[in-house]
């Protein structure tokens, strides 16, 4: 005698109520549930943050994206010792110059915005940093009105 035959007549074959009838015992297919009933598996697994909105999103035309480059970059690209090269940051497309790096030789760097960290590396390797103020500010908005903050 067969498996099926030993099982006739027994109307789920020994498989209890739901089971073998699709996905029903298993509570769906793949991600089904995820928000609903697997509410708790799904923060186990993939943690607390998987899903949702975090943080702030501003309007595009309140942003202010500077390209900036850092003090230690410049040098490493452009200098050259023993004499003071001129590197013209604004003309590359660069709005801000930053601090972070070392400066070993001689610079004189044209650009809109300059930290004070980085200007003070540069006067003490002997060179000069012109801040041309063309890039707009953090009070400004994309076209160049003052934002309301």
């Amino acid at each position: 005698m067969g498996r099926a035959e030993h099982y006739r007549g027994s109307r789920t074959h020994g498989h209890g109520k739901k089971a073998r009838r699709g996905a029903g015992k298993r509570g769906g297919r793949g991600q089904a549930g995820a928000y609903k009933h697997r509410k708790m598996w799904m923060r186990k697994v993939y943690g607390h943050d998987y899903s949702g909105k975090y943080g702030f999103k501003r309007h595009p035309s309140l942003r202010t994206d500077k390209r900036i480059i850092n003090v230690g970059e410049v040098a490493r690209r452009w200098g050259r010792p023993g004499e003071t090269i001129s590197v013209d940051l604004t003309e590359m497309g660069y709005d801000k110059l930053l601090g972070t790096g070392k400066v070993p030789v001689s610079l004189a760097i044209t650009v809109p915005e300059a930290s004070p960290k980085a200007m003070e590396k540069v006067e003490a390797a002997g060179g000069e940093v012109l801040t041309t103020g063309a890039a707009q500010g953090a009070g400004e908005k994309a076209d160049g009105s003052p934002s309301k903050e």
